[in-house]
């Protein structure tokens, strides 16, 4: 009975963990949040600003969250910070990790990622960082390009670390070691896949466990990919190129079906994976669904983001890729989705709530994000009731419970 009762609380203690920890686009980099008892309006003015934090620095890079601890990095000088704060608001502990980037669009670029009291975060000159959760201290560090051969892309790395058991995936590009995974206790190198030999594209992997080959899917510069992430053999690709080589947001799965976006022409494809994970056909493509950066989500049989140079709102079907709505005269942005509802960040600035329904882009409620600086790019995040909002130098939470 002892025996049974220690491992109940010891089930209950991972699962709690498990719902505690948001890394790149919440729990499982879908987007998708699951908090109770949101609100379904806000007030004219928008929801409450219980507090902000000023002075981070520039940077892209969104919230991660971890036993109740908020941890996002910023630009000072040249170099990246990472700060640790609660709940409140409160600084706990700051930490300069090494040079960042400082070029076009300075400030970090990738979300840290949190794993069994480890920091992982890529700096955007490729230097992955793993740093221990309580003291900041760096455990190991290592520069994914110089060590795999690897070149820089035009705007800097761009990637959240994607932790899989005992791996750390990060992907350099290039001919040899398109995609690496790392001992993410000791960076010691595990694997190393050719891919396609493809330049990175600013896209963070996504982990896929449902097939008989547990496998991780990205998009490179003209390639999407998908690598056993047992033994990095690469299972399968398929090609998808834009202008500019850019594919900046994860794909989107779900029950076998791969979602995938990007802009400067690049428009979306639907692959669905068969043979056990072994391959992939295409189901659908659409050049209108042109997202670059700011990701889609897909609620119920629908998926829903914006475009590029298609400036509208979307909502496609998912099995079919038929449009149900385009809606014109809002700015572009990133995504996310709690329960039935959409909540849309804009890159002039302005918060959007929207009913999930493939009828309208139906908003019900909208105010405009005024403090911090320079572009409206970091994905919002929303844990225990409240509603983070990455600008630039500041961080503002607002009480959406």
């Amino acid at each position: 009975m002892k025996h049974g009762l220690i491992f109940c609380l010891l089930v209950v203690s991972i699962l709690t963990h498990a719902q505690d920890n948001i890394q790149w686009r919440g729990t499982n980099r879908t987007g998708i949040y699951n908090e109770k008892g949101l609100l379904t309006s806000w007030p004219a003015n928008g929801p409450d600003l219980e507090w902000k934090y000023e002075g981070l620095g520039e940077g892209h890079s969104s919230v991660a969250i971890d036993n109740d601890k908020i941890y996002l990095t910023g630009l000072k000088g040249d170099k990246g910070i990472l700060y640790v704060l609660d709940l409140n608001g409160k600084l706990l502990k700051q930490k300069e990790y090494g040079p960042e980037w400082s070029d076009s669009y300075p400030g970090p670029r990738g979300t840290a990622t949190i794993n069994d009291g480890k920091i992982y975060l890529i700096s955007g000159m490729g230097d992955l960082y793993c740093l221990n959760q309580n003291t900041l201290d760096i455990i190991w560090k290592k520069n994914v390009l110089k060590e795999y051969n690897a070149s820089n892309i035009r705007w800097g790395i761009n990637e959240a670390p994607l932790v899989i058991g005992n791996k750390v995936i990060a992907t350099p590009g290039g001919s040899q070691n398109n995609m690496v995974a790392l001992d993410k206790n000791t960076g010691k190198l595990i694997w190393t896949s050719e891919g396609e030999g493809d330049q990175a594209a600013y896209c963070s992997p996504l982990y896929i466990n449902d097939q008989e080959i547990p496998q991780i899917v990205s998009i490179t510069s003209g390639n999407v990919i998908g690598i056993d992430a047992q033994t990095g053999k690469k299972l399968w690709s398929f090609e998808k190129t834009n202008r500019w080589s850019v594919h900046a947001n994860t794909p989107v799965y779900n029950n076998n079906m791969i979602l995938c976006t990007s802009g400067y022409g690049g428009g979306s494809v639907m692959l669905k994976l068969t043979n056990g994970g072994r391959g992939v056909e295409k189901v659908w493509s659409s050049e209108l669904l042109d997202n670059r950066m700011g990701a889609m989500v897909k609620v119920g049989n629908y998926a829903y983001g914006s475009g590029d140079k298609n400036r509208y709102w979307f909502c496609v079907d998912w099995n079919t890729g038929d449009i149900k709505f385009q809606q014109s005269g809002l700015a572009m942005g990133n995504i996310i989705t709690n329960g039935e509802m959409l909540y849309c960040y804009t890159d002039r600035g302005e918060m959007l709530l929207a009913k999930a329904t493939p009828d309208k882009f139906d908003i019900v409620s909208r105010f405009n994000i005024t403090l911090g600086t320079a572009q409206h790019w970091a994905h919002p995040v929303i844990y225990k009731g409240v509603l983070y909002v990455r600008h630039g130098d500041a961080l503002m939470a607002y009480k959406v419970q």
